[in-house]
């Protein structure tokens, strides 16, 4: 078995090993979104709570591979099972997941200093939610001031952008970040290290090499989503005016009823299925 580590491998490099990873963790965070779709959405005060997404099965699976291509494997596991197959996609409303939920992720990735610290863990799965949802957040507040968004208030809060976004951030961090997070990770992850890597060919990927929390490649990290937040506003903004392009909607959904929601489920299992039976078959 081979080792797999970002830190010690040029960020961006791409082999055999790390196109398993991306498709496994891609298929997955896809299953339990449309999973997560089935389930009933409630209003308390005003506020639209969704049971889910079951967002641990990410982060503990981008947490045991650790590296750029398993960040990015979450949104475009979105993109690819929650917008494209089932008839609700836009090029432009897509960047902002495809930047913003891989850097945060990214981030959180190189504050792992001791792998098996299964509480700091779950801080990081926290903090990878909260810069998700800060920056959309940002992302809405300038889109509300630019025009491009209204605003629907909430009866017991300020009338004002800021008051209804971080009521909308705060509850998605509790619920997604926290409840269907971290939390059910801290249990999910220690069962899992050593057990899932084999299946791929690897080893379990130690924590970063300088030994700190916070590090260069955090720094680095950081600056990076600062740079990227205008960049996908400018996306998210023209994706709500006619600048939107390559937009695929045939809304199959609405047309065929949630029953179009097996579509999207088969084929991730499919693929998750897949990817595994490939690596044991070929021992690749």
């Amino acid at each position: 078995m081979s080792t797999t580590n970002q830190q010690t491998e040029n960020l961006f490099s791409f082999d055999n090993q790390d196109m398993m990873v991306f498709i496994l963790i891609m298929s997955l965070h896809g299953l339990q979104m449309m999973f997560a779709e089935l389930l009933p959405s409630f209003s308390l005060g005003g506020l639209e709570l969704e049971l889910g997404p079951f967002l641990f099965i990410s982060y503990t699976l981008v947490f045991l591979f650790r590296s750029f291509w398993a960040c990015l494997a979450v949104p475009v596991g979105g993109i690819v099972f929650g917008e494209i197959l089932i008839g609700d996609f836009s090029a432009f409303g897509a960047v902002e997941s495809l930047l913003m939920i891989t850097i945060s992720l990214y981030i959180a990735t190189t504050m792992i200093s001791d792998p098996k610290d299964v509480k700091w863990l779950a801080v990081l799965a926290v903090v990878a939610k909260g810069l998700e949802e800060l920056a959309a957040q940002f992302i809405d507040v300038g889109k509300f001031y630019v025009g491009v968004e209204s605003l629907e208030a909430i009866e017991w809060l300020p009338e004002t952008i800021w008051a209804v976004e971080i009521a909308g951030a705060t509850t998605q961090v509790i619920i997604a970040g926290i409840i269907f997070g971290a939390l059910p990770m801290m249990y999910f992850y220690p069962r899992m290290r050593g057990k899932i890597e084999p299946l791929l060919g690897m080893e379990p990927v130690e924590g970063h090499p300088s030994g700190k929390r916070i590090n260069g490649d955090t720094l680095k990290g950081l600056l990076a989503w600062v740079v990227l937040t205008p960049i996908a506003f400018v996306f998210e903004a023209f994706s709500e005016t006619s600048g939107a392009f390559l937009i695929f909607e045939p809304k199959f959904v609405e047309v065929y009823g949630e029953i179009f929601f097996a579509v999207p489920i088969v084929a991730a299992a499919i693929v998750a299925y897949t990817v595994v039976y490939y690596r044991q078959s070929t021992g690749a």
